[in-house]
Parts: structure tokens; C-alpha cells; sequence
């Protein structure tokens, strides 16, 4: 039987759709036809292309032809040629030419801060590889072939029974793996919830806090929920406030941004509430598991299972770039959150389910967390200190936990203090920008800064930019 092109033994490497049916032969069609795919930017610079035998096949041309129309292009330095390397496109600094006719060049990649003090990410040089990687390869390996397969839209079994034992141990969560759902983070947790243009298990309107995300706050004015800002004070939110809303979103465990738990009567009262409203309480666990100064405080869906949902991820304890988070829910939710969610779609990634079902089980998630919580409580100790002998005017607060501070500046000082930092190369955030757009009155002047996010050789220099740009006193 002929050989196909499907099959043939001889076809190895990429494959590369070219148009070689133009006029003029076959080798001047090839060639201008890399130009152009070169040219146009769909061969980005390093890209290998198929070796002459396999593109020779796939075009149907003689091999000779391929590498007649290689070594042309090498000539002209579209093209590169190194044994053991390949023959790749030529990484380009300067515009080629051609016919007398400039070839775009590439653009250079966008430049980054060169001190990203932005809160809400952690150390990315600090995720465990090791562990995730022996913990990944031990959970492919053993899992059933059926994982592999269409599942249960809550999530895989053995990161639902996971997490329901590591929830319970260290952070008060009752939880049980059949009233887990597992999602890709917090904001697809709120797409179940609420839906996208609405319709979701739950409806408004919504009680939030005064300050927190405005992303969080735009997904749910986007499923058609009224969200209405409750005051903050040094005990967190006003939930003395709520009044006819249907749920409230709050992080009880450490106020976003402004720093602080909800206090203890605050958090009996808001069970109330809900209780007597037949209201949910959506809490944002966000960064429950690190603590520096004060003992942990237990999650306030413990109080009463039923009416708080408990929202929770890995983006800030290992990475956002681990798409994993989870709903603890009311037992009268759970199928309405399953239906929504769906049979195939919105689906987190089965194996990296399996990788953290693993971490966790085996224990190197806890022994991560600690790491974490001992190298970010020095972070934030190292800020303190600094801004205390550099800056002592300035007052920081809510630093007992999370990967964030709020620095207190004078009144009228915000706006200038951000312009003078992204001037520097320094990316945080002013409070203002946290703040509801229908909230009655301000929480002061500050800057938000994340001190987890620079890697540990950079968090000096990192500081003393900082520093640098704060208002005098």
C-alpha cells in the first residue's frame, strides 16, 4: 500500500501549512511563501522549522527543493542554520530587506515595572517546583484511567476529600467533600454563584464591603446584582448596615484592603442576619493561611454551614498561575452550583486536581505554607523597618497578616505619591482605586503594597524605591 500522509515514517517535526500552488515554480513559491509567513509574523523569531525531508512530504515537493529554498533564505537572514540546532527563523533586531522593501521586525516585548510592589500575587520564584512536580507524577501514574475521562462537575473525589480535611484542620471550615465544588479561582466561584448576565443560584441585591476589588464588584454588577457598600471601621465592615439584600460578600479573616478581622460580634451578627433574612454570606478566604502577629482567626462559615459559602484558592498560597479554587456550600446549593457549572464546560484542569490532592495528602502543602508564612512575615517586617527609619511620618497598617500593607500618607498626598512611583518604575496601588464608587465618605489617603510579590534578591532595591517616592512629612 502507498505511503500516506498520514502515516509516513519519514514525516517527523512540525507541521507548517504553506501555500505552494503560486506561480513561477515550485522552489520560488516556497520561498516567497516562508517570507511572507516570516514577514506577516505567523514564524515568530527561534520558531524550528520541519526538517527538509518531512516538509518535503507534506508539500508534496522534492527534498531538494526544500533545501534549495532553506539555504536561499539563510543567505538573505531570514533564516538560520546550526548543526544540532535545526534551521530555525533568524531572531531579528533590525528590519530585513528584500526587493528593496523594509520586512517588519519583531517588536519588542513590553517592560514591566522594574519594582512590582502590586498586591495580590505571591513570590513566583518561591513556587515549590520540586514538590508539585514529584506530587504531579505521582498523581498521573496512579490515577484511573477514568480520570481521564468526562467526570463529576464538583471536581475530582480526592481533592474534594482533601480539602474538606485540610479546610476543617486549618481553618475552623465544616466541610464535606460532597459539598465541595471545585472551580478555577474566585471569579469563576462568582460566575457560578451569580451566573454572566444573570440567572445564577443566587440574586441580588449585595451587601460588599466599602472598599475592596473592583473587579469583584464589576462581575457582579455584570450578572445584574446591585451591590451596596458597607462602612468600615477598625472593627471591618458596618454589617449592622444590611438590610434587604440577598447575600454579602465579605473577608472576615482580613479585610481587603484596609486590613483587620471582622470582629467577633460582627461575625455573630452577620450569621444572624442571614438566618433571619434566609440570606448567604459569601466569604473570601483570600489569604487565610498567613498570620504573623495574632492567632489565626477560623473561618465564620463554622458559625452555621448553611448560610455562608466559603470561598477559597491557591492563588495567593501557591500561584495564580494554578487555576484551583473551591466553594464550601449550603447543602441546598450544592445542585443548583453543579448543574450551572455543567457536565463539560468550566472544567479545572483533572491532572493539576490530582497534583494538589497529592500536595496536600502528602504534606508538602503545609511544609509550603510555613516556608511562606516565615519568608512573608520577614518581608513585611523588613518594609516596617525600613519605612520607620526612612520614612517615619508614615503610618502603616494592617500588617498583622496577608501579603499586603496599607501606608497611611497626609491628606491630598495620594494621587502625587502613585504618579511619583510609576515615574520611578514602582507599580502599587492607591486606596482610592479600592474604593465603591457609592461609598459615603473616605478612608484617608494611602498607598497599598505588596511585599510578597519581588523576588528575595530584588525586595531591597525594591524598598528603597519606596522609600523614595513617599511625601514628606
Amino acid at each position: 500500500m502507498a505511503k500516506s500522509w498520514v502515516n509516513s515514517a519519514e514525516r517527523i517535526g512540525s507541521d507548517l501549512h504553506l501555500d505552494v500552488s503560486g506561480p513561477g515554480g515550485r522552489r520560488a513559491a516556497l520561498i516567497g511563501a516562508l517570507r511572507e509567513a516570516v514577514r506577516g509574523g505567523r514564524l515568530s523569531p527561534g520558531t524550528r522549522l520541519p526538517p527538509y525531508r518531512s516538509l518535503a512530504a507534506d508539500l508534496g515537493v522534492a527534498r531538494n527543493t526544500v533545501a534549495d529554498a532553506y539555504a536561499e533564505l539563510v543567505a538573505e537572514g531570514w533564516l538560520t542554520a546550526r548543526q544540532g540546532s535545526g534551521t530555525r527563523v533568524a531572531d531579528r533586531t533590525e528590519p530585513l530587506r528584500h526587493a528593496g522593501k523594509p520586512a517588519v521586525s519583531t517588536p519588542p516585548r513590553a517592560r514591566g515595572p522594574l519594582h512590582d510592589l502590586r498586591q495580590g500575587t505571591p513570590d513566583a520564584s518561591s513556587f515549590p517546583r520540586a514538590a508539585w512536580l514529584a506530587s504531579y507524577r505521582r498523581a498521573v501514574q496512579n490515577a484511573p484511567s477514568e480520570a481521564f475521562g468526562p467526570g463529576d462537575p464538583a471536581g475530582r473525589r480526592e481533592l474534594r476529600e482533601a480539602l474538606a480535611g485540610y479546610l476543617a484542620r486549618a481553618r475552623g471550615v465544616r466541610a464535606d467533600p460532597d459539598r465541595i465544588v471545585v472551580c478555577s479561582g474566585f471569579a469563576h466561584a462568582l460566575r457560578l454563584l451569580f451566573g454572566q448576565g444573570g440567572g445564577g443560584v443566587l440574586r441580588g441585591p449585595a451587601g460588599v464591603e466599602a472598599y475592596g476589588l473592583g473587579f469583584h464588584r464589576g462581575l457582579l454588577t455584570a450578572a445584574g446584582v446591585r451591590t451596596v457598600p458597607l462602612p468600615l471601621d477598625e472593627h471591618g465592615a458596618r454589617v449592622d448596615g444590611l438590610g434587604r439584600e440577598r447575600t454579602v460578600l465579605l473577608t472576615p479573616a482580613h479585610q481587603f484592603p484596609t486590613g483587620g478581622p471582622l470582629g467577633p460580634e460582627r461575625r455573630g451578627a452577620v450569621v444572624d442576619w442571614a438566618r433571619a433574612r434566609g440570606a448567604i454570606v459569601l466569604e473570601d478566604d483570600y489569604d487565610g493561611e498567613f498570620r504573623y502577629d495574632r492567632r489565626p482567626v477560623g473561618a465564620l462559615q463554622g458559625l452555621d454551614p448553611e448560610r455562608v459559602v466559603y470561598l477559597g484558592s491557591v492563588s495567593k498560597s501557591l500561584s495564580p498561575a494554578v487555576r484551583l479554587g473551591w466553594l464550601v456550600l449550603p447543602g441546598h446549593l450544592v445542585d443548583a452550583v453543579r448543574e450551572t457549572k455543567g457536565e463539560r464546560e468550566a472544567w479545572a484542569s483533572v491532572p493539576e486536581q490530582l497534583a494538589l490532592a497529592d500536595l496536600i495528602a502528602c504534606g508538602a502543602y503545609d511544609r509550603h505554607v510555613r516556608r511562606m508564612r516565615q519568608r512573608y512575615r520577614s518581608r513585611r517586617d523588613r518594609l516596617v523597618a525600613a519605612l520607620a527609619e526612612r520614612a517615619p511620618h508614615i503610618r502603616v497598617s494592617g500588617v498583622a497578616a496577608g501579603l499586603h500593607a496599607v501606608l497611611r500618607l497626609p491628606p491630598g498626598t495620594e494621587a502625587a505619591a502613585v504618579e511619583a512611583a510609576t515615574a520611578r518604575g514602582v507599580a502599587l496601588d492607591g486606596l482610592a482605586g479600592f474604593r465603591h464608587p457609592a461609598a459615603e465618605g473616605a478612608h484617608g489617603d494611602g498607598l497599598v503594597v505588596g511585599y510578597a510579590t519581588p523576588s528575595e534578591h530584588a525586595y531591597e532595591a525594591a524598598l528603597g524605591a519606596l522609600c523614595a517616592v513617599l511625601p514628606p512629612p
